[in-house]
């Protein structure tokens, strides 16, 4: 449970962690009805999620140069 949903005031919550209330709404939008767990696959999900954009983009880059280097007339 939230302390939030417990009756602490949002102002007072965020005051205390040192955030803004609508950093805290955004929160409780996204991770609301997560349980730990679930929010740490999130967590995880993304990391991984990153980590093949980077490889994508690391693959395209060497198949544009690889491309530039077959087009060249000798």
């Amino acid at each position: 449970m939230l302390p939030a949903d417990a009756g602490a005031r949002i102002a007072d919550l965020s005051r205390k962690y040192g955030i803004a209330e609508a950093t805290f709404y955004n929160w409780k939008t996204k991770f609301g009805g997560m349980t730990v767990s679930e929010a740490q696959r999130l967590k995880e999900l993304g990391s991984e999620n990153s980590k093949l954009k980077h490889l994508l983009a690391d693959a395209m880059l060497d198949n544009a140069a690889l491309k530039d280097v077959v087009s060249r007339k000798w």
